[in-house]
């Protein structure tokens, strides 16, 4: 039971008691979600964005945040109206970028404000339907003494924007810094805040950048979207298969398998390289892939098939800095260590699939139909599958492997 004083302070407060209802009496409006024709952004956003919501995009500095929230802002702006303040560029220097990137949308309204307390009284008086904030890192109230970027800051300030996003309706896209750890910056507490995280990543090869879904309310989780960075600004890359396959080598050690992010099936190459070890303890770099997976795979030939990989220093990673963590890469791997120790390249076009389990069988995996039918799209040949492995009718070669045994068949000669 509370104290008499507690009782008694209760009994003097203003707050008035709010009377509980049933779910069945609330009313639930059909909200038209907001597309920006940037398919690639719509589709990870989960297929538009929702009215009322509270996202943040981050990513490390210079990466293109900026620039893709100023091209979505201007898409945006030619069906709704969006108000984007500039906390850490001033509006002359978002106008030369924004006149690079032709974002010279009638509805986009810009403000270098920073004073949070100033942001929200002015998208409450205007009631825009979204709202950018480049970067939350930067924004302060005038009525706290911590620093911009504090750990104080960023949560009074996300919480403030949260109940300005559900109280108004109105949609809220922060931009945020990550740290060295690759998290972002402030509090995990923020990611919790918000109905959406997405992050911004870049691979060297080919400018691309990465755009992931790591939390979304309101769509799937790990959904990619793919652009390329131009002087011009970020171009989408919708067949993203096409450039990852241009790469292909073929070459002994080099395997193609598939995995599936999001609701798309993408085709990695695979990279391995076995040679003698001069060590006592054999090296494994592994990059991409997940090293017991790797580790665990060698094993398994070297008691099956009879091949010393444990006297081997292996090296294997995926092209294109993605990450694979799927077990359907297990035949993958096992082919790709064969093909480097034997050298001899795997057949061309050919896509292989396939769980192993510890005893040395292939097992089929699921959802394969989704990998086969975009491998098709692409020219693949042949698919390399587990025996009994069921799959739709394809055009496609099919071999099939009941064991690891087995797979020394695509190999002319064995050591």
């Amino acid at each position: 039971m509370p104290s008499p004083a507690k009782s008694s302070s209760l009994q003097g407060s203003s707050i008035q008691p709010q009377t509980m209802i049933s779910l069945n009496s609330v009313t639930i409006k059909n909200q038209q979600r907001m597309l920006s024709d940037i398919a690639e952004w719509d589709r990870v956003i989960g297929n538009g964005l929702m009215p009322g919501s509270l996202l943040i995009l981050t990513g490390d500095p210079g990466i293109g945040k900026s620039t893709l929230l100023l091209q979505i802002s201007n898409h945006l702006a030619k069906k709704y109206s969006v108000y984007y303040f500039s906390t850490e560029e001033s509006l002359q220097q978002v106008k030369v970028r924004a006149d690079r990137l032709h974002c010279t949308a009638e509805n986009l309204l810009f403000s270098d404000q920073a004073d949070l307390e100033s942001i929200i009284i002015i998208t409450q008086a205007a009631k825009p339907a979204i709202v950018i904030i480049d970067s939350i890192q930067n924004c302060y109230a005038s009525n706290s003494n911590a620093f911009p970027g504090t750990i104080t800051q960023l949560r009074e300030s996300v919480f403030q924007l949260m109940r300005l996003a559900k109280d108004h309706d109105i949609t809220i896209i922060m931009s945020g810094h990550i740290t060295k750890e690759g998290t972002i910056a402030g509090p995990k507490t923020l990611e919790h805040m918000v109905d959406g995280v997405f992050y911004l990543q870049g691979e060297d090869r080919w400018d691309l950048r990465v755009l992931r879904s790591v939390k979304n309310r309101f769509g799937t989780i790990n959904e990619l979207g793919f652009f390329n960075m131009h002087e011009s600004g970020l171009q989408e890359l919708p067949n993203i298969n096409e450039h990852l396959l241009n790469d292909i080598s073929y070459s002994p050690g080099s395997a193609l398998i598939s995995v599936v992010e999001g609701s798309r099936p993408l085709l990695l190459e695979l990279q391995t390289l076995c040679i003698e070890s001069k060590l006592t303890m054999p090296q494994r770099v592994i990059s991409g892939l997940d090293h017991k997976q790797v580790v665990l795979i060698a094993a398994i030939l070297e008691k099956y098939v009879q091949v010393r990989l444990s006297a081997q220093d292996i090296f294997a990673k995926i092209s294109g800095g993605f990450k694979v963590k799927d077990s359907s890469a297990d035949l993958g791997i096992a082919l790709a260590l064969l093909s480097s120790y034997f050298q001899q390249p795997l057949p061309q076009k050919s896509l292989i699939l396939g769980e192993i389990s510890l005893t040395g069988q292939i097992k089929p995996i699921s959802h394969i139909n989704v990998y086969v039918h975009e491998a098709e799209k692409f020219g693949i040949k042949q698919l390399l599958v587990a025996k009994n492995q069921k799959l739709e009718p394809t055009p496609c070669t099919i071999l099939r492997f009941s064991n690891v045994y087995e797979l020394l068949t695509l190999f002319t000669e064995t050591r």
